[in-house]
């Protein structure tokens, strides 16, 4: 619980319909193998100690009365664990019979949650045999084995294990209605809602129970974890599947799928996650209500050594091959429209782009390209000018110029060592010694001639830097930091090779072959010369992965996540990949060079925003240049 997490299971274990000792015996030894597994919070399906399908039988009293015996004795079998239990149960106050969740923990019962919304309609008959709890009332006291317990709108606070973890409850139908109950427990505080179901499996319903709970737990932000009852409830002409899936903010962390073995899934949910993301939107409004009681549990905190939850090695990149290609296609025509629009608004005769034959020239070119065909505008007005000098090798000198001529642009070709020597001279330094000074003259060099082309032409210029190399300050300022319009500034580095990979795919034979050899060239600024004509000067052996910066990035400025806690994230993620002293400094040169770089992203041109990360000083990134970054770098390990 150190980071934020909290580890979450829904259960489905076999029952038998009505026989509340069987299915307490069954749900005792999920409690037992949850609680052995490092599980806080365990949620069980509705009704689970009766069965949800006892009908009538809910109107006989020795049914009520062995609920009621049975849920006594999960709550004491729960005696020195460290896990707490939802269970399900009919609860009879008075006249009402409920239908309701026990909220149990190590030996004792701390509330219940009554059903709200209780369904009469198709196979529903539930106002037969059970009392809606009033909306917004007011907890009430029940007699239930030798204690008063509340019953009603209650939020648990288990603040003592974690700051800030608090979870309520609704059951089945209360999440399909306009106002569930867990709005207004998750405005009060609760950024976990537990739901305890029996929602019988009709054709399409499985989806579209996890849009509504997907699309719910996004609006609240907060973690949803729903248990179906399972296929052992099957009767009559309903039939159950056990589906249990757990969300996070509209992420799916865990399913079951159905008619699967009884058993219980796992995810470890991220508390901390979900407040800072709480706190960062400002249209998320807490709120106190006087019908909702707060009822404090005392939940012993545990430290996991590993934690149930996958992070992908590339945040920035779908998983699915479907959902990749549909994204790649998205982001070019963000990139292309906006891109159009400067275009249309600046009345730019050209768009002028530095091209060097590596991997974001390429995407800027690319997405020039497409801007020009939604505008209706002639390719041949896309100036693309290769600028070989000290550290140019073949293979990307022959790639720039295959690629103009597969897209059709204008290419041009200047030379600038001579004007680079020139200039050393002017200024005093020796070109043989290469160091940054040697490096940052080409880079600049460069965008003098870019500019005043784009003036000589009445054009615009392409800027190509990507979101990975802002993040890192890895450009020249006032060289290639600087552009008219940098389409690629909101794309990671790791999601720039999808999309030119994705163009690859789409395009005809000439271009695949010369976008392929692109995406093969080793990531360099080449500005030092080649070795036996190859590149020497390879970004990675001086920054660090790409693919480790970018992890990094997500986490830092998408959740706000400390450097410990992606350290120990990223321990997990890149298992087998890279050694923790390698993660641990490169994770170190992240956090130094962003920090340090910051002057750099505050003067930025416009761009393209694509995605939830940006590091525009217009839109979401705010920093001050000269903040340092002690109080970060301290809470990574030496």
């Amino acid at each position: 619980m150190k980071y934020g997490y909290v580890r979450v299971g829904s259960a489905a274990p076999d029952i038998k319909v009505a026989d509340c000792r069987y299915n307490a015996d069954r749900m005792i030894e999920c409690i037992k193998a949850a609680d052995k597994n490092e599980c806080d919070i365990l949620v069980f399906p509705e009704l689970s100690v009766t069965g949800y399908t006892c009908s009538d039988l809910f109107l006989q009293p020795a049914l009520i009365e062995s609920a009621e015996c049975e849920t006594l004795r999960i709550a004491g079998s729960t005696k020195g664990l460290s896990c707490i239990v939802l269970a399900g149960l009919p609860v009879a106050c008075g006249a009402a019979l409920y239908n309701a969740a026990a909220v149990i923990y190590d030996g004792k019962i701390y509330g219940f949650v009554p059903k709200q919304n209780i369904p009469n309609y198709s196979e529903f008959y539930e106002l037969r045999h059970f009392t809606p709890f009033p909306k917004r009332s007011k907890t009430i006291s029940v007699r239930f084995g030798d204690a008063e317990i509340p019953l009603g709108n209650i939020l648990f606070d288990c603040s003592d294990a974690m700051r800030g973890l608090k979870f309520g409850a609704e059951i089945c139908e209360d999440l399909w209605v306009a106002d569930p109950p867990s709005t207004a427990l998750a405005k009060a505080g609760a950024v976990m809602i537990c739901n305890l179901s029996a929602s019988n499996e009709i054709i399409g319903k499985r989806s579209y129970r996890k849009n509504i709970a997907s699309a719910h737990s996004g609006r609240l932000i907060c973690s949803y974890i729903y248990s179906d009852a399972g296929a052992r409830e099957s009767t009559t002409d309903m039939v159950f599947s056990g589906h249990r899936f757990i969300y996070e903010n509209a992420s799916l962390l865990a399913e079951a799928e159905p008619f699967a073995r009884s058993g219980v899934i796992y995810a470890d949910t991220d508390v901390s996650l979900l407040m800072n993301e709480r706190k960062n939107t400002t249209t998320f409004h807490e709120a106190s209500y006087s019908f909702i009681e707060t009822v404090r549990i005392p939940l012993r905190a545990r430290e996991h050594a590993r934690i149930i939850r996958k992070y992908s090695r590339t945040p920035f990149v779908p998983t699915s091959k479907d959902d990749l290609a549909d994204r790649c296609s998205e982001i070019l025509d963000m990139q292309a429209y906006a891109l159009r629009k400067r275009i249309s608004h600046s009345n730019a005769k050209t768009a002028v782009i530095g091209i060097s034959g590596g991997l974001d020239s390429t995407l800027a070119m690319l997405v020039t390209a497409r801007a020009y065909d939604i505008e209706g505008l002639d390719r041949k007005n896309i100036i693309c000018i290769t600028m070989p000098c000290f550290g140019t090798t073949d293979r990307t000198y022959t790639n720039a110029c295959r690629l103009c001529s597969s897209i059709g642009a204008t290419l041009k070709e200047i030379d600038i060592k001579e004007a680079v020597s020139r200039h050393f001279t002017d200024i005093g330094h020796d070109g043989s010694v290469h160091d940054v000074t040697y490096e940052n003259s080409q880079a600049r060099e460069r965008t003098q001639i870019l500019m005043d082309y784009a003036n000589k032409t009445g054009g615009i210029v392409i800027g190509t830097g990507d979101l990975s190399e802002l993040a890192l300050g890895w450009a020249t300022y006032n060289g290639d930091h600087m552009s008219m319009y940098g389409v690629n500034s909101s794309v990671p580095k790791t999601l720039v090779r999808h999309l030119v990979k994705y163009y690859a795919d789409i395009s005809d034979d000439d271009l695949r072959s010369v976008l392929y050899d692109v995406l093969d060239t080793p990531v360099s600024p080449e500005l030092l010369p080649p070795e036996n004509g190859a590149i020497s000067q390879k970004t990675e052996d001086i920054v660090g992965p790409y693919e480790l910066h970018d992890f990094f990035l997500y986490y830092f400025k998408r959740y706000g996540f400390t450097p410990d806690k992606i350290y120990f994230i990223a321990k997990d993620a890149f298992r087998g990949e890279y050694e923790d002293d390698v993660i641990l400094k490169w994770l170190r040169t992240f956090v130094r060079r962003f920090f340090g770089q910051q002057f750099k992203r505050s003067c930025l041109p416009d761009g393209p925003k694509i995605g939830t990360v940006s590091l525009s000083p217009r839109g979401d990134l705010r920093m001050p240049s000269d903040a340092d970054p002690s109080v970060w770098l301290r809470r990574l390990p030496e």
